[in-house]
């Protein structure tokens, strides 16, 4: 029996309230609605979904030091507000081989200055962002092709 190679999907802080936050930047799904999303469109693509979520910079970070150790193909990070802060997720992405897709609901480029800056994007593969939660998808598909 063989098993379908995982993708982490890892959400950091706030995502939890998708669905209710701010739904005019964010949209309306939640984020078991884009789970159930990326599971179907694994399936599909003959991957397996491990979807987290976390408020604590340090579960992110031992999070992606497991996908190192568990032989994940590749890694979906939503990083919320550390994607801005975050030196030490930047640094663990960078101590691990398995690639990392950096990826937004909506454009940082398009919000406040002090979103411009992406330590996460300095050390991840490729980014989606500004799609709404078809940037999890878009991510998904380029995950797919590594």
């Amino acid at each position: 029996m063989t098993t379908h190679p995982i993708i982490f999907v890892l959400n950091g802080p706030n995502l939890n309230l998708l669905g209710t936050r701010e739904p005019e930047i964010y949209g309306t799904q939640t984020l078991d609605d884009i789970g159930a999303m990326l599971v179907e469109q694994a399936d599909g693509l003959g991957l397996a979904i491990d979807m987290r979520q976390s408020n604590h910079e340090g579960h992110l970070i031992d999070w992606l030091h497991e996908a190192q150790e568990v032989g994940a193909k590749a890694v979906l990070l939503n990083a919320g507000g550390y994607t801005h802060t975050s030196i030490a997720i930047h640094d663990a992405i960078k101590s691990i081989k398995v690639p990392v897709i950096e990826v937004h609901l909506s454009d940082p480029h398009k919000r406040e200055e002090f979103r411009h800056i992406s330590y996460i994007g300095m050390a991840a593969v490729a980014c989606f962002a500004g799609h709404g939660a078809k940037s999890y998808t878009l991510a998904l598909d380029a995950a797919a092709k590594l």
